[in-house]
């Protein structure tokens, strides 16, 4: 098991990856999981940060509550995933700071869905989140005519700028107590 070693976030991480994989865990999330790895950013990254038989909401929540920084990668079908909608409320929930890539999507598409099945306190939740992503400035991605490379390192800069502020503030905070 490979995966396990150093370079792969197993406790904390400095940045949680949301998306929803059948959309982005090829393209942008991958890449970027990947790019950040290279950099030595610990990431996280469902399907190379979890193994069989690990259980969903325990392992996400946890790193999503070490986490630094958040990522939020929409895409046209991301509403669709409870899952998706339940990170991303967790991450403004917990106070993270979250960089939003609206890729192939506008940020006035993101509307959650009502499908009869979830709680109207979770569907408050998800519709708080969506609307704290909307008004945070994020970067924004059409994959038929973008620039790959431009995307992926924009990304990279945000998420290397945001941890470097919110180590800023955990010592100036340190300095207060």
């Amino acid at each position: 098991m490979q995966r396990l070693s150093g370079k792969v976030c197993r406790g904390a991480c400095d940045v949680f990856i949301n998306h929803r994989g059948i959309d982005t865990k090829k393209n942008v999330a991958g890449l970027l999981y990947d790019g950040l790895t290279t950099m030595g950013v610990r990431s996280f990254l469902d399907s190379m940060n979890m193994k069989a038989g690990d259980r969903l909401f325990d392992h996400i929540d946890r790193a999503i509550l070490g986490s630094k920084v958040g990522v939020a990668v929409f895409s046209p079908r991301y509403c669709d995933s409870y899952f998706c909608l339940h990170e991303l409320a967790l991450l403004f929930e917990s106070k993270k700071r979250v960089i939003p890539i609206f890729f192939d999507v506008k940020p006035s598409q993101l509307v959650v869905k009502d499908n009869g099945t979830c709680l109207p306190q979770h569907l408050r939740r998800f519709h708080l989140a969506l609307e704290e992503a909307k008004h945070t400035v994020g970067l924004t991605f059409d994959s038929s005519n973008g620039d790959w490379s431009k995307l992926l390192r924009n990304a990279s800069d945000a998420v290397i700028m945001n941890l470097v502020e919110v180590e800023e503030e955990r010592k100036y905070m340190r300095k207060l107590r």
